[in-house]
């Protein structure tokens, strides 16, 4: 329950900054956009975030078309990571097999830069 109200307020987050941060939207304008989605391996809880310029859309479930999955787990240690955004938290939890990526490392840290703007 928790991942999942974290995963919400994420989107919240994300929409708030959209219309309130310039460095949030200038870095997404670089970007041209970017498509993610966070998950547990067994995909019993999973998230999508479509950001763009124009807007941010969110919900639940995981497309096959998005740019970059993070995949976790299990709930306890997404939590983990997630309250500590680092790159060193994601090396860790990719080296304890608790972390998967799916897609490419670059995108990972162009979402990383974008973050720091929440």
């Amino acid at each position: 329950m928790k991942l999942r109200l974290a995963l919400w307020f994420l989107g919240v987050l994300l929409k708030r900054a959209l219309r309130r941060k310039p460095r949030f939207i200038e870095q997404l304008e670089k970007m041209r956009g970017m498509d993610f989605g966070i998950a547990t391996e067994d995909l019993s809880i999973a998230r999508y975030y479509r950001m763009s310029p124009e807007g941010i859309q969110t919900d639940t479930g995981l497309p096959t078309d998005l740019d970059l999955e993070l995949r976790f787990a299990d709930a306890q240690s997404a939590l983990a990571v997630l309250k500590k955004p680092t790159s060193k938290a994601f090396l860790d939890g990719m080296m304890q097999d608790k972390v998967r990526l799916v897609g490419d490392s670059a995108d990972m840290t162009r979402l990383q830069k974008l973050l720091k703007h929440l």
